[in-house]
């Protein structure tokens, strides 16, 4: 569930004319706002991986990775992901794009892990 603040400015950006997809709205916020990842917790716990520079052998490009709050690290641009080795660590958040999946796929994700 979105937050309110969040919310209102979805609504906000449909009436600049501004994309109406969910993930779009949410990314152009996050450029407005700073605050991108609390977002992210209120909405879902779950990212795909765009890029992996530096990290190839942790990080999967076009993978969905379970996202962790930490509110610290988002200040510093990072995002806390529970990565390949199973662990959670500290990526920059430009190599994320938060996702929302079906309750089903969501399920079915944390149960894997």
């Amino acid at each position: 569930m979105l937050s309110s603040r969040a919310k209102a400015l979805f609504a906000e950006s449909r009436d600049l004319g501004e994309p109406r997809d969910a993930t779009e709205r949410l990314l152009r916020w996050r450029k407005k706002s700073g605050d991108w990842l609390a977002s992210l917790l209120d909405m879902n716990r779950f990212a795909l991986c765009t890029k992996n520079t530096d990290h190839p052998a942790s990080l999967e490009r076009r993978k969905v990775y379970q996202v962790l709050g930490d509110r610290r690290a988002s200040k510093h641009g990072q995002l806390r992901v529970i990565d390949e080795s199973g662990e959670d660590y500290l990526y920059p958040e430009e190599y994320f794009i938060p996702i929302k999946l079906p309750q089903a796929a969501e399920r079915a994700v944390l149960r894997s892990t």
